[in-house]
């Protein structure tokens, strides 16, 4: 059956979350060089849903991941996060931590860091808030398919959120696993679109 993305996407009901666009991640800091290479496509085509977003009144909320430099309140149970602690951190209110300059961050978005897991649900306020909005869809973009962004759509889907996913707005590594977990994985359990058709249903 047809899915209907003007309803789907009803700027009153949806809310756009941006996953970790950091400069420590996948801007000119970053210490993951192949995501980097991998995400560089797609920050014009973020900072373009996030300009439609806001012209359609959609909330924008922008998750980003943050780690103290002592570590406090981060977990070491997986190798990323091993990984990542020894890097320069991404300290709170640090260059690194903070949102690419290709995609502004505006006044009326919401940025919520977490120091804690792999998903924006985990250790923030995201659910909470998304309720306050009356949000029942999610337009997820952003980093990566290898585990951010197919936690971020796993979590919202058992929290009862539609998930839209813009296939040319979310990055990973390599190319050939990234198709592999949107035509096995993703396609079941949110709908792929593309950025342009997202636009399209928010267009005045």
């Amino acid at each position: 059956m047809p899915i209907d993305l003007e309803q789907l996407l009803d700027p009153a009901k949806t809310a756009l979350v941006t996953q970790e666009i950091q400069r420590g991640v996948i801007g000119d800091l970053s210490v993951l060089p192949d995501l980097a290479s991998a995400a560089a496509p797609i920050l014009p085509r973020i900072a373009r849903l996030c300009e439609a977003a806001r012209s359609a009144g959609v909330l924008v909320v922008h998750a980003t991941a943050e780690r103290r430099p002592d570590g406090r309140g981060a977990n070491s149970n997986a190798r990323i996060f091993q990984y990542m602690a020894k890097t320069d951190p991404l300290a709170p209110g640090s260059e690194r931590a903070a949102i690419v300059p290709e995609v502004p961050v505006h006044a009326s978005d919401l940025v919520l860091p977490r120091l804690h897991g792999v998903s924006p649900f985990q250790g923030t306020e995201l659910d909470f808030i998304l309720r306050n909005h009356g949000i029942e869809t999610i337009v997820g973009v952003g980093v990566s398919v290898n585990v951010a962004i197919t936690n971020l759509t796993f979590d919202a889907v058992n929290a009862a959120y539609q998930v839209v996913l813009p296939r040319d707005a979310v990055a990973g590594t390599p190319d050939a696993y990234v198709e592999m977990v949107f035509q096995h994985t993703l396609r079941n359990v949110a709908t792929i679109v593309t950025s342009d058709d997202v636009v399209a249903a928010w267009a005045p």
